[in-house]
């Protein structure tokens, strides 16, 4: 039962703890905007919030599972992402649409990101001895949507789409390039492979540890970010 409480020093649970309540209040935040949202930005607000109330779900499971047992709750985190990150890809296709983005786009930012969840989860649960490569792949497809959002048909696109949609999209990309770029640091540390063969955190509960803190910190930051930015451009004039 020792597990079921949150020791003042348990780190991981008590980030999976605020995450749950900060993704829950970034929902309710934005579900309850949506009707004072002009019609050009609600449907980019709705994902933002069904984003944030997915991960908020996720996050009530991920913490009484990591209480219950000690584990990290992988398969969950994964199962999360595999929804909430594409949808993070289709906001750049919403605000870009305007300007004459294509469903060839869409299609693109989403099987970029699954590519880079599906490996990613390979290397972290299934085939760990060979965590590096499967790294490698997923990182492969993480630059291909940081290429598209920074020099490819979503930065062409938002240079057409005005000035405010322009200034979201480059804090958007900004959000992928650092803050994304925090999520091979939590696999780098709770993977076998650890840094091209270079194991950062020999005991292996550690190294879970420490992973699960670093996801949970970016989650945050990353989806509710995304969508203040989001909500941020369904208020400007432009």
């Amino acid at each position: 039962m020792e597990h079921l409480k949150i020791a003042s020093d348990n780190y991981v649970a008590f980030t999976f703890f605020i995450g749950t309540m900060a993704m829950m209040a970034a929902s309710v935040f934005f579900f309850f905007e949506l009707s004072s949202t002009p019609t050009k930005w609600r449907t980019s607000v709705l994902v933002s919030g069904l984003i944030t109330f997915i991960a908020a779900v996720h996050y009530y499971y991920m913490r009484g599972y990591n209480l219950a047992t000690g584990d990290s709750p992988t398969f969950f985190r994964y199962v999360d992402w595999i929804l909430t990150v594409p949808l993070m890809c289709v906001e750049f296709y919403l605000i870009t649409k305007k300007a004459g983005a294509k469903q060839g786009l869409l299609w693109k930012l989403i099987f970029a990101s699954l590519v880079m969840l599906v490996t990613g989860y390979f290397g972290e649960t299934i085939y760990r001895g060979s965590s590096v490569i499967w790294g490698v792949i997923s990182g492969a497809a993480y630059f291909y949507i940081v290429y598209l959002v920074w020099f490819g048909e979503v930065s062409q696109l938002a240079q057409t789409a005005g000035a405010q949609v322009a200034k979201a999209t480059k804090t958007l990309a900004w959000f992928v390039l650092v803050g994304w770029a925090i999520y091979p640091l939590g696999y780098i540390l709770g993977t076998p492979g650890g840094l091209f063969g270079i194991q950062l955190v020999a005991d292996p509960a550690l190294a879970s540890h420490y992973m699960d803190i670093v996801y949970n910190v970016a989650d945050a930051i990353n989806k509710i970010g995304f969508g203040l930015v989001i909500y941020s451009l369904s208020r400007t004039q432009d």
